[in-house]
């Protein structure tokens, strides 16, 4: 005995609606992704003048079943973030991995490498006393 809608039943439509989302939304950020991997390695490798005006951390944390009912399985993945300033003021957070985040400290100055959104490295300035932006 269902509820007028065929075989599925209301609860067979509510599974397929989300069954439907997930799929909808796991297509939109792959398609998300590989936009933003296209239009980065379309961009310009440039080069420029710039100092760490911040550092932050992003912790996620991901519980597993373990398929014995009761035993469950806790990981946790760190995401790291570095802030650039540019010459012009401008300002710009990148994804770095944490040894690039453990080398850089806030107030570094040096020449910043970027394609689009992707960090590709920062190298110190080695006079500490001279600043890059005539200061």
């Amino acid at each position: 005995m269902g509820f007028g809608l065929g075989d599925f039943g209301i609860f067979g439509v509510f599974g397929a609606l989300i069954f439907a989302t997930v799929i909808g939304m796991f297509i939109f950020f792959a398609v998300k992704g590989i936009s933003q991997w296209s239009k980065n390695n379309r961009s310009p490798r440039l080069t420029v003048p710039a100092s760490v005006v911040s550092k932050r951390t992003n912790v996620s944390s991901h519980m597993h079943n373990t398929g014995s009912g009761a035993m469950h399985h806790t990981s946790h993945s760190t995401t790291y973030y570095v802030t650039f300033e540019v010459e012009s003021g401008d300002r710009m957070e990148l994804h770095v991995d944490g040894r690039e985040f453990g080398m850089l400290a806030e107030g570094d100055i040096g020449m910043l490498t970027f394609q689009g959104t992707r960090y590709i490295g920062f190298e110190r300035d080695r006079q500490s006393g001279n600043g890059i932006f005539g200061e």
